[in-house]
């Protein structure tokens, strides 16, 4: 699928992403909630489709996309599968509001034909974890950098090792406005970090984490994990679980 961005405003210039294959893990059990879970930079959205699938939440359909091929500035401009440029991955990297805006919305595109009484979510690793924490931002202010409108209702958002892209933006935009306010304290969002992470360093983690709570997302958890690099465990993801399982009212979890 191809995803066509304005950068915004009065620019006409268009950059036209193609994404990859879609992998789509059906529910076991009654449907309640449908997750997008996002992969990092260089993956593909097949290689999280098995470990989701074996997860004990059988009222949860899960859906794996696949980020668009593209030159990657940290690498010198070699092309991989990533959800948007980056010069290194941490918070404080410059943002590619263009392609976090494009694949945000191919994100909202995938959910926005789910049922109406379906909660929605999004999660992601690294990279993933990134552009779900970007779409929880879109999410709050109802719309994109390129000021389009975002118009899918998120109930949850995860991110395990990664970071808050635009988080200079964020207190800078955060409006005073009744309905942004709210949106922000009501989304719950998991963040899960290992302190032996030498990819996406536990102080970026951190650093988002405390952005996101002083910008007023006041249902946020941070769990760090003592030594565990940039990979998941077992424990980790029994915690998702655990907190998918209590924040979306999943039967039979």
């Amino acid at each position: 699928m191809s995803f066509n961005s304005a950068a915004g405003g009065g620019q006409t210039s268009r950059t036209t992403y193609e994404f990859g294959r879609t992998h789509v893990i059906r529910p076991k059990g009654r449907h309640q909630a449908t997750i997008i879970w996002l992969h990092d930079l260089g993956d593909k959205g097949s290689s999280w489709s098995q470990q989701l699938e074996n997860l004990p939440l059988p009222n949860v359909k899960w859906i794996c996309p696949t980020a668009p091929t593209r030159p990657v500035s940290m690498f010198g401009g070699f092309p991989c599968t990533a959800w948007f440029d980056a010069q290194d991955l941490s918070e404080d990297a410059p943002d590619d509001l263009q392609g976090l805006d494009a694949s945000a919305a191919h994100v909202a595109n995938l959910l926005s034909t789910e049922p109406a009484n379906i909660k929605l979510g999004i999660g992601g690793f690294s990279m993933g974890a990134a552009t779900a924490l970007y779409s929880a931002t879109c999410h709050i202010f109802g719309q994109y950098s390129n000021r389009n409108p975002y118009l899918v209702n998120l109930s949850c958002v995860i991110g395990l090792s990664g970071w808050l892209p635009c988080s200079r933006m964020l207190r800078n935009r955060m409006e005073r406005s009744n309905e942004t306010v709210s949106r922000a304290a009501s989304l719950p969002i998991l963040l899960c970090h290992g302190s032996g992470d030498d990819v996406v360093a536990y102080k970026h983690g951190e650093n988002s984490a405390r952005t996101l709570s002083s910008a007023g997302f006041q249902n946020l958890m941070f769990r760090s994990y003592e030594g565990l690099g940039h990979y998941t465990t077992q424990e980790e993801m029994d915690a998702v679980c655990r907190w998918l399982a209590a924040r979306l009212g999943l039967q039979g979890s």
